[in-house]
């Protein structure tokens, strides 16, 4: 993690001095394509799926959310708004070690099995919440029948790194620091694009990608968020379909092909040695990748993996991660480790 710590001290200091003072423009959004900013006191959600709007009126910065991702956790630590969280959903995945510390932050539990009562006894001015597919998640109408107001946010749907990161300036309109989020989008952004500059044009590592997943290997297509970090780090995923964003499902023995002209393994599962990756499928010791990596430097004793909460705000530091990966010229990272 050799700038984690300090790369995150800097940009909290940018965040505090550039949060003070008066009324700021609201934000334009460069990347992200599934929310918007049309006025001072007004959020859009923009389904992926049909392009229906779910719209956020602000009469003031919220005081009280419950948050139903880890992701959520992480924009709001980013801008010194982790006070604002009561609850979240599977406090022990939870990588913050701002609410980890905090003993007022409860847990409501998860989808079918959410506390309805918890939430009303807390009262949140908001519940942030997110979907998988087209359908609303019935716990969101019940809530809404509730009346508990509901806002879905869908950073975990775009494609691009930066556009998930960009999600910053929606949390940013949320607690009063549209400012602050705009200076710390900007400096991620100079920061992903300085080291995407930096990959010599004619570097091309191939890269196996995952494991079975309930006996089904996905692959991500070419525009998908994994493939275009590991794209702009100068490596191309084995297996991925061009022009698709969705993920195929390929076979052991497809994938037991590919990997012979693999240069790297990547994200194989949650292991840290190969004894262990041997273990999930005997065939995996015949596979001749020279090395692996994973992303689970970061997890922590409940299972949740930082990659997936601070990781989503930060890609600079994945981005950082992939580009020594695959010039062979770091072994110490941010959030990987060299599977052995």
């Amino acid at each position: 993690m050799r700038i984690l710590v300090l790369e995150v001290a800097a940009l909290l200091a940018m965040v505090s001095c550039a949060g003070r003072g008066g009324e700021e423009a609201a934000p334009t959004m460069e990347y992200a394509s599934f929310f918007s900013i049309p006025d001072d006191s007004t959020l859009v959600s923009i389904s992926p799926y049909d392009g229906s709007a779910d719209t956020l009126r602000l009469e003031a910065p919220v005081r009280s959310l419950v948050c139903m991702s880890s992701s959520h956790v992480a924009f709001l630590d980013a801008l010194g708004l982790d006070s604002l969280v009561s609850a979240v959903s599977g406090l022990k995945y939870i990588s913050s070690p701002q609410l980890r510390s905090r003993t007022d932050v409860a847990d409501v539990g998860y989808d079918h099995e959410l506390d309805y009562e918890r939430i009303l006894a807390i009262g949140p001015d908001l519940v942030l919440a997110y979907s998988v597919s087209s359908v609303l998640p019935p716990y969101v109408s019940r809530l809404r029948s509730l009346g508990v107001k509901v806002f879905l946010v869908n950073e975990h749907l775009e494609d691009h790194p930066l556009a998930r990161a960009e999600y910053v300036k929606l949390f940013g309109a949320l607690g009063g620091r549209r400012g602050a989020a705009d200076s710390l989008f900007a400096q991620i952004r100079e920061r992903y694009l300085a080291l995407r500059r930096e990959v010599p044009d004619d570097q091309r590592v191939k890269l196996l990608l995952n494991v079975p997943y309930a006996e089904q290997w996905y692959v991500p297509g070419k525009l998908n968020y994994m493939s275009r970090l590991i794209e702009d780090a100068g490596g191309t995923v084995l297996g991925a379909k061009e022009g698709r964003h969705d993920s195929s499902v390929m076979s052991l023995e497809q994938a037991y092909l590919l990997s012979r002209d693999a240069d790297i393994w990547l994200n194989p599962g949650n292991v840290s040695t190969r004894s262990q990756l041997e273990a999930l499928n005997p065939m995996f010791s015949r596979f001749g990748v020279p090395r692996i990596y994973n992303n689970t430097l970061r997890v922590n004793s409940g299972g949740g993996n930082d990659f997936w909460e601070n990781g989503t705000l930060r890609p600079d530091l994945i981005l950082e991660d992939l580009v020594g990966i695959f010039a062979g010229s770091g072994d110490s990272f941010n959030y990987y480790i060299e599977v052995q």
